[in-house]
């Protein structure tokens, strides 16, 4: 869930944060998806933010780190995105160090969300097993959330909150930011031009702390 890679990062380090984020969105999945199970959430990342050595936030900063920032929760923002597929393309998905990943849109995610009919492309990383990754820019970034984009789902590192009714769970309360919204060594994908959402979605993770 940290979104991102670092050049010369330890690999069991690395393995033991992924090892909490699966776990942590695991006990998300086994219980109603709700206000108490998103401050959990925040909870927990706050922690791993202060404590663990894969940290997005920089190892002179944690000490003092005084916790994530988040928009408060908001019930009507938890919805079931329909999964539609489309003609798979590849797509090289820019990043914040410059270099580009590659990726596979192979569907799109239709949803409602604060009264309006959206649309976000879903997309699949090309690699050994690959994992959905969704995501999304909209109408807050560069104001109160980072500039680059937030990430909704990223299977890969864990951050997948299920189904539901034979769609996929889209919870914007969960929104968080890529790695490198907190330090400019991590190289993370950043959300393309057609995964923008022409509304403003005023939840999740919002700048980090100054």
């Amino acid at each position: 869930m940290s979104g991102g890679i670092a050049t010369g990062s330890d690999e069991l380090d690395l393995l033991d944060w992924k090892r909490h984020i699966f776990e942590l969105y695991a006990e998300l999945r086994a219980t109603q998806v709700c206000e108490s199970a998103w401050r959990r959430w925040c909870a927990v990342r706050d922690e791993l933010f202060r404590d663990h050595p894969q940290s997005p936030v920089g190892a002179a900063d944690r000490a003092d780190f005084p916790g994530a920032r988040y928009a408060p929760y908001r019930p009507e923002l938890a919805v079931v995105g329909e999964l539609m597929p489309s003609e798979a393309r590849p797509v090289d998905v820019g990043t914040s160090t410059g270099t580009p990943i590659r990726f596979r849109a192979f569907a799109d995610l239709r949803f409602q969300l604060a009264g309006e009919d959206c649309s976000l492309p879903a997309y699949w990383l090309e690699g050994y097993g690959g994992g959905l990754f969704l995501p999304f820019a909209d109408a807050t970034n560069g104001e109160t959330t980072y500039g680059g984009g937030r990430y909704l789902l990223d299977t890969v590192k864990g951050a997948d909150l299920g189904e539901l009714d034979g769609g996929i769970v889209l919870d914007f309360n969960f929104a968080y930011n890529p790695s490198c919204a907190y330090d400019p060594r991590w190289t993370c994908p950043l959300s393309p031009p057609e995964s923008r959402l022409a509304i403003a979605v005023d939840a999740g993770e919002l700048l980090p702390p100054v």
